[in-house]
């Protein structure tokens, strides 16, 4: 059993020769533990289900999971919004295997947003349908029997063709995800009608997670989805579950159109928890582009740790921001293993969306089984996978919301004997991860954020609605309730929706399912293979395919580097062989904007302060190759087609006559304005729940649509993503946070940590780190001013 102190003496030992004047940890804090409080089992439950429970060790249920169970067996919509490790499975468990146990025609749906999390849970059920059966232990024989009619199954893309066909005539419980439910059943409901005519019980797990233009996306998946339901004749109730969600109740009456309840109050018991937050050191004698200082990579400070704890024993996951950070983290890591620890580097691997369905439940076994001590992953084990035992997580960077911190913290203390861990935040060479390390407070003491879902975009609507019409029939009153009139007369106009007298019809000819990549990628899927063995090594969608596989690029592939030779965006291959380089690669762009509507604005003097819809074209025109130094090798130049995207921006203008004021001379405007886009971008996350990798920017010292100084920072998704409607609305808190960050950087005149960006179309350059601080502190006084 760990000591009270176990997070503080791992990192001291990690530590240990480090000068304390030195030393990379800007903050530690601990939280303290919790006692479980109990409650008994409903009456409704079946005795021989309560003997199961108590056959897999559970003697009693805390109080929270059977306050949201007692909802959804009353036909409540419920949200159960507490902590990880808090057994919200059971909560659910609960009804729905009651329910299925008395009626013999019950089923049930299960969704995940992702295939490991929904694998998990099978698993789980599957533990408690052995514990049900197993005499020895107590529980009754007849519960074996009646659990073998559930036929619990899961029905994704990883699921064969003929087990999908079994499933779909058998199972009463599907396990499934948003994607597979709207292009696989949702297509095809009238295969599943007895299925649906008998729905009890709807499960939308880690409910946080749907959030942006797949939350937005999920949503009508989830409408159409009950609409069918009803139709066959059920009147299943959704039963949402989160670690992390603010204001549960009202999110998931978002996500599905219909009143709900929440239950918020976590009666299980929690060990102490270290959280600490590390900034690495500037790298002596190393520069990046045009001389800005360099710290060392969050990659290299999270391999070095998580290559420490596994030495200490500690079972650790460590998350990275990206596929290739994970597969860099893993190789430097088990590089280190090699020299100090050889016995200990095939217990480190890593983990990530991309791998073949085979690949991933070897590692998924590997993990759950603890023969890996130490796991580099993306946030693809962010979610409510249960791999008990874990000592420690490595937080390789913020993650982009409070919420996906948590969510990654509470991976550690899963059912151990203390439940005692330890997180570290490495931060990044990044403005929000340097402001963040330097204000705890703003992490650890700040609520999660509130998900932001549109379903009433018309570029998200629209195809939703024709899905909607193949599959049953359009009403008035379902068109008024999706807010969709103006969305159907338009689809009416295009001759895609018929209007008869049952409602509206999708066109003959139009299969709209197949359309629809709910996950928000741009056109369809480029395939990634290696020329040397055709094997397929992943897939990337093909909006993003030209800043991340063009040809030149770095990919990396379960820890072996490819070089991409070739991208055919006509048939949906990128090519690459085999080779191991000193350097990464990223994509440079030219970006432009217009501005085609203006939403909202605000007038501030010679400040103005908007919400506009844009059309933003991009084209990828080069790459740089930088040593994992960070030191800049070269720059290629590419001749890749340009791409238009319609979203909406927030943007603010400033005079000329205002910037000369603050100090900010007419020659000096275009790095001052870049440098401060550059910073917005990085801290826009701080009060929208996006990643920077959801957003763009362009600042222009004249600009054509409005003839002024100008600065855009757009949602990178088409028809928007409500990113820029949140940092419109919260535009004060916003920037102020933004000037803090820039001006409490510790480089002289700008770097990777405040003005700097990692997708720069322009290569950072011109930057004015002074310039922009002195534009963010003139916008903070127009804006208060006017307030």
């Amino acid at each position: 059993m760990h000591t009270p102190t176990f997070g503080s003496e791992l990192l001291r030992r990690s530590t240990a020769g480090t000068d304390p004047s030195t030393s990379p940890i800007t903050h530690m804090s601990v939280i303290g533990s919790r006692a479980a409080t109990f409650a008994d089992w409903p009456e409704w439950v079946p005795a021989d289900l309560v003997a199961a429970f108590g056959a897999d060790g559970i003697d009693k249920p805390w109080v929270h999971q059977v306050a949201a169970a007692e909802h959804a067996f009353n036909g409540k919509h419920v949200a159960l919004c507490t902590g990880t490790a808090s057994g919200k499975s059971l909560a659910y468990q609960l009804p729905i295997v009651s329910t299925l146990l008395k009626d013999p025609n019950a089923t049930a749906l299960y969704l995940s947003p992702t295939k490991a999390l929904g694998a998990d849970q099978i698993r789980s059920v599957t533990s408690l349908l052995s514990a049900a059966g197993d005499s020895r232990r107590g529980a009754a024989t007849g519960v074996q029997r009646q659990f073998t009619h559930l036929q619990p199954c899961a029905y994704d893309g990883d699921t064969d063709v003929e087990l999908r066909q079994w499933a779909r005539a058998h199972s009463r419980w599907i396990f499934t995800n948003p994607d597979m439910l709207h292009i696989g059943i949702l297509s095809g409901h009238a295969r599943w009608r007895h299925f649906f005519r008998h729905l009890r019980y709807i499960v939308v797990d880690e409910a946080h997670h749907y959030r942006g233009v797949f939350g937005s996306h999920t949503a009508l998946v989830l409408r159409r989805l009950l609409r069918i339901a009803r139709s066959a004749g059920g009147d299943p109730v959704v039963i949402a579950t989160s670690a992390t969600m603010a204001k549960p109740a009202e999110a998931l009456t978002r996500l599905i159109g219909e009143p709900a309840v929440a239950v918020t109050e976590d009666a299980s018991p929690r060990g102490e928890r270290t959280v600490a937050l590390w900034e690495p050191d500037f790298l002596p004698a190393v520069t990046g582009e045009n001389g800005a200082p360099i710290r060392r990579s969050a990659g290299s400070e999270s391999a070095r740790l998580l290559a420490d704890f596994v030495v200490e024993g500690a079972r650790t996951l460590c998350f990275q921001r990206s596929r290739r950070g994970v597969e860099l983290t893993s190789r430097q890591a088990r590089h280190l293993l090699a020299q100090s620890a050889p016995e200990l580097v095939d217990r480190v691997a890593a983990y990530r969306a991309g791998y073949l369905a085979d690949d991933r439940r070897r590692l998924e076994r590997a993990i759950s089984d603890g023969e890996l001590v130490g796991v580099a992953t993306t946030n693809a084990l962010e979610l409510g996978v249960d791999i008990s035992g874990l000592d420690a997580v490595i937080v390789g960077g913020y993650p982009g919301t409070v919420a996906s911190f948590w969510q990654q913290a509470g991976r550690a203390g899963r059912q151990r004997t203390s439940g005692d861990s330890l997180v570290v935040l490495v931060a990044r060479d990044d403005p929000l991860d340097t402001y963040l390390v330097h204000h705890p407070e703003a992490l650890l003491g700040r609520p999660v954020e509130a998900t932001v879902t549109d379903p009433t975009n018309p570029y998200i609507l629209k195809p939703h609605l024709l899905c909607a019409a193949a599959e049953l029939p359009l009403r008035e009153n379902e068109i008024a309730a999706w807010d969709a009139t103006d969305a159907v007369a338009e689809l009416t106009a295009e001759g895609k929706l018929k209007r008869r007298k049952a409602g509206w019809y999708v066109a003959a000819g139009i299969e709209p399912h197949a359309d629809i990549d709910i996950r928000g990628g741009i056109g369809g899927q480029v395939l990634i293979v290696d020329t040397t063995t055709s094997q397929l090594l992943g897939t990337v969608d093909s909006g993003r395919a030209m800043s991340t596989v063009h040809p030149g690029a770095l990919h990396i592939h379960q820890g072996e580097s490819f070089v991409v030779d070739e991208l055919d965006l006509d048939d949906g291959l990128a090519l690459a062989h085999p080779e191991e380089p000193d350097w990464t690669t990223s994509a440079r762009e030219l970006t432009d904007v217009s501005i085609t509507d203006v939403v909202d604005r605000r007038d501030c003097g010679d400040l103005t302060v908007s919400l506009v819809e844009v059309d933003v074209t991009h084209q990828v025109v080069g790459y740089l190759r930088t040593l994992l130094s960070g030191e800049v090798l070269d720059a290629v130049e590419l001749d890749m087609p340009a791409q238009t995207l319609s979203t909406r921006a927030v943007m603010y203008t400033l005079t000329p006559e205002s910037l000369e004021g603050a100090g900010v001379t007419v020659g000096d405007f275009p790095g001052a304005l870049h440098a401060a886009e550059h910073a917005a971008i990085g801290l826009l996350p701080l009060v929208a729940s996006c990643d920077r990798w959801d957003i763009g920017g362009l600042s222009t010292n004249q600009h054509p649509d409005t003839g002024l100084p100008t600065v855009f920072v757009y949602d990178g998704y088409m028809g928007g993503a409500g990113f820029a409607d949140r940092g419109f609305t919260t535009f004060d808190t916003w920037i102020a946070a933004t000037r803090d960050a820039v001006a409490s950087c510790r480089c002289e005149s700008g770097c990777p940590s405040c003005v700097q960006s990692p997708k720069c179309g322009n290569g950072n350059d011109p930057l004015d780190k002074d310039g922009a601080i002195k534009v963010l502190t003139l916008l903070c006084r127009r804006y208060s001013k006017d307030d």
